[in-house]
């Protein structure tokens, strides 16, 4: 069964990982520009930063295992407190987004919930919205759920199109929220986060009507074959299989299929 995963941070992964995720079943993957395990104080290393995921990642994604690989730029939350810094930052993203393995903004929303985040929030939800590009957005690890209730509320008031955003990073504590906007829901399997036991209740309980599982692996403790394992735990506990590929391989296609850059054929 054929896997799309939407959030494999593989800047921070070796080529092994690369090869173990092709033959596991991932055929295409999404790396959102995230925080790096350091936060930067230079501008210039956010745009080293976006050039090497959109070209060297593509490249070595295929040259490993012949792997689709694409990008979504944003300036993630953590890094928008340092105003002056992110205001350069967000001036220059819309440069990237026509650049051929970009398909989206992201991963941008909240942090710590602070004023300057919510402002790179609002900006770059704009920039997203003008150009009619899919959003990736990532709910706060603290209060996590009073800060889904943030997003949802900026997104409603700012009136953009929710059938292009993904909140992601949701547990039990926020899928109540954000199942009531028409954005679709997307579930990190992580430690620390949701394990995909957890996740798959979830879907039991809320359907699969775009749900989205992703792997997010990054440089602490994750698993870029998440998904792949999701997969096997939903086959295993006697899912069907067509409602099994609509979660990790259809629903993913159709949200980025929104998309001009997205040519990964289905």
């Amino acid at each position: 069964m054929r896997i799309i995963d939407p959030h494999m941070h593989m800047v921070s992964r070796s080529a092994d990982d690369y090869k173990r995720a092709r033959r596991a079943g991932i055929e295409c993957c999404i790396e959102p520009a995230f925080w790096s395990g350091q936060d930067k104080h230079n501008a210039g290393s956010f745009f080293d930063y976006f050039e090497q995921i959109i070209e060297h990642e593509t490249d070595r994604a295929e040259r490993a295992a012949g792997m689709d690989h694409y990008v979504t730029i944003g300036l993630e939350p953590k890094e928008a407190n340092y105003r002056e810094m992110a205001e350069e930052v967000v001036d220059r993203i819309p440069e990237y987004l026509d650049r051929d393995p970009v398909v989206g903004v992201g991963e941008i929303g909240f942090d710590q919930v602070t004023d300057d985040e919510e402002w790179a929030f609002r900006r770059q939800l704009e920039i997203a919205e003008e150009r009619e590009l899919p959003v990736i957005v990532h709910t706060p690890h603290t209060d996590k759920p009073s800060g889904t209730e943030r997003i949802v509320e900026i997104i409603e008031e700012m009136d953009v199109t929710q059938e292009r955003i993904i909140i992601d990073h949701n547990t039990e504590n926020t899928i109540d929220i954000s199942t009531r906007t028409d954005c679709w829901i997307g579930f990190t399997l992580y430690p620390g986060k949701i394990e995909a036991s957890s996740a798959i209740d979830l879907l039991e309980e809320y359907g699969t009507d775009n749900m989205i599982f992703n792997s997010a692996a990054d440089w602490d403790p994750s698993d870029p074959l998440a998904v792949p394992e999701a997969r096997d735990e939903m086959l295993d506990r006697g899912w069907d299989r067509e409602e099994v590929r609509k979660v990790v391989f259809e629903n993913p296609y159709d949200f980025f299929d929104q998309s001009p850059n997205f040519e990964y054929e289905a």
